[in-house]
């Protein structure tokens, strides 16, 4: 998962793609980089490890001058994490340069990059996204957006990404629309993003979202938009409204904040928890389903962890040893509240289960008499091959245990999933249209032939 933001037409353009990726740092959280054209057509970049508040200085934003820049937040899904695998990406061919900067996970990226090496391609890093630039150089169309459309043609997976061709800034969105992608107005520049809350942080105005299958091209001549591929069901990933994008922001057509607060409603509807004095949420993603599981079931919602916001999303980090002690430093719990209380304790899911259970050992520690955990999604029991970094059902526990299995080995009294179809009524536009594969099996595309080739970039 990664974001990504694109701006022409404005004489700030590096500054603002800067400050637009500080409310996208939420989806990615190992690199983050910044490409701008200058006035002399020249594409200059920038790239480091690390948030983007850290690693940036207002000299070096300042030296990207021009009024079309590109920006990423990477969290990475295929290829190690390493300074090469940062994005945007930016090569120099026969025509000028090419940067991109890709949200999603191409599927066929393997099979696809053998092909290229055959034909002699280099490649400079170990990431998917490379592969649709070297397939930009290779097209013989003379339009950047037919360039684009040439490289996508036969690329499976799914892709939200922001290009610049020279001084023409392009937006492209896969046909099932697994990833979000919108576009926005401030003044005369125009501006995509992967997240609404990016328009907000730099007083853009929202106009509409990239449609999937759509290539959008802006240049001095203006906006021009196609559709070249054939129309697919759509799979908008469901779990963008679980976790992933933030409350603040509108995607797919709906608030997110709204759809949390549905998913909490419906989870207490069908898990309640009698007896209990008190909810609460493990901040910061599940706050809006505690408030919705509060006020469906009438119990009172309180503030009983407390998380320490200087550290980062430990589902995203690339490493076990990393999510382990980040959880160790991430948060505190509040004895005051939780002392001899019986608690429900809501989460959005459970991915590998470290979290969750030193996060129950934390509350009981607290003194909580009894411990309710209730998930405002269904048990994850397949890999995401979409941009979710769950390449293997061994690393998922609703894959290997029973419910009452994993109740035992999270140390709680009880434990209460959100169903299936529950979470699709719950999201706007909701049930169809969604991709729910990491919850259901149903891929929607055939799985890579070797995953773990694919998480690797080999």
């Amino acid at each position: 998962m990664c974001g990504v933001f694109g701006i022409r037409g404005h004489p700030d353009a590096a500054s603002l793609t800067h400050l637009g990726l500080y409310s996208l740092q939420h989806r990615g959280q190992e690199s983050a980089g910044i490409v701008a054209v200058g006035d002399d057509g020249t594409a200059r970049n920038l790239r480091a490890m690390g948030l983007v508040s850290d690693k940036f200085s207002p000299e070096s934003i300042a030296a990207l001058t021009g009024s079309t820049a590109i920006g990423h937040t990477r969290y990475s899904t295929t290829g190690s994490s390493t300074i090469e695998n940062a994005q945007p990406v930016l090569a120099r061919f026969r025509d000028g340069h090419i940067a991109l900067a890709h949200n999603g996970n191409l599927t066929n990226s393997s099979e696809l990059r053998f092909e290229l090496e055959d034909q002699g391609s280099i490649f400079a890093s170990t990431m998917d996204s490379e592969v649709i630039v070297h397939r930009m150089a290779r097209s013989r169309s003379a339009a950047p957006e037919e360039k684009l459309a040439d490289a996508l043609r036969g690329v499976e997976g799914a892709y939200s990404a922001v290009v610049l061709a020279g001084d023409t800034l392009l937006a492209a969105r896969d046909p099932r629309g697994w990833r979000p992608l919108v576009m926005g107005r401030l003044n005369g520049a125009v501006i995509f993003a992967s997240e609404t809350c990016a328009l907000d942080i730099v007083g853009a105005t929202f106009e509409r979202e990239i449609e999937p299958g759509e290539i959008v091209a802006v240049d001095a001549s203006g906006i021009r938009s196609s559709r070249p591929f054939p129309g697919v069901e759509s799979r908008k990933c469901v779990f963008e409204y679980v976790y992933f994008a933030r409350p603040d922001s509108r995607i797919f057509g709906g608030s997110v904040d709204r759809a949390r607060r549905e998913l909490g409603r419906q989870l207490a509807r069908e898990a309640p928890a009698p007896g209990a004095d008190l909810v609460f949420s493990v901040p910061d993603s599940s706050n809006s389903a505690a408030l919705g599981y509060a006020e469906e079931s009438g119990l009172r919602l309180e503030l009983a962890l407390i998380r320490n916001h200087y550290v980062g999303r430990t589902f995203l980090q690339p490493t076990q040893a990393g999510r382990d002690a980040k959880v160790k430093v991430k948060y505190n719990a509040v004895r005051e509240v939780l002392d001899g209380k019986s608690v429900v304790m809501v989460d959005d899911s459970i991915v590998r289960g470290t979290t969750t259970r030193g996060l129950v050992a934390m509350v009981r520690g607290a003194g909580a008499r009894e411990v309710h955990l209730r998930v405002s999604s269904p048990p994850i029991t397949g890999p995401c091959y979409y941009g979710i970094d769950t390449p293997t059902r061994e690393e998922l526990i609703a894959a290997n245990f029973t419910v009452p299995e994993i109740t035992r080995k999270l140390g709680v009294d009880s434990l209460g999933y959100l169903s299936l179809d529950g979470m699709l009524r719950a999201v706007p536009g909701g049930p169809a249209g969604f991709c729910h594969a990491c919850f259901s099996g149903d891929y929607p595309t055939p799985p890579p032939t070797d995953p773990v080739k694919l998480r690797l970039g080999k």
